[in-house]
């Protein structure tokens, strides 16, 4: 995949939930919540300062993270569902 974001946006490839409850019951898609759990794919290489310095991300390629339930833009990249995000939009670090 040749796409990098700009400035402090991350792009993250949801992780699926799992189908079945604890107890296990059989959850149907319609009954899904999109998980707001994923895996970090690219950074952007972060923000600027006051000075014009570069702000450094606290998120790298790899990290596995969560984020608000509302939070990013879909899009298709090479056939593929991820999210585009500002890294202000992570809640953690997993």
């Amino acid at each position: 995949m040749a796409f990098k974001p700009l400035h402090d946006r991350v792009l993250v490839r949801r992780v699926e939930s799992d189908d079945k409850t604890a107890g296990g019951v059989i959850i149907p898609d319609s009954a899904k919540e999109k998980p707001q759990e994923g895996v970090v794919v690219a950074v952007g290489a972060g923000a600027r300062d006051d000075d014009g310095d570069r702000i450094a991300p606290d998120v790298k390629e790899g990290d596995h993270v969560l984020f608000g339930k509302w939070s990013g833009t879909e899009v298709t990249i090479d056939g593929e569902d991820l999210l585009i995000m500002k890294e202000t939009d992570i809640l953690g670090v997993l």
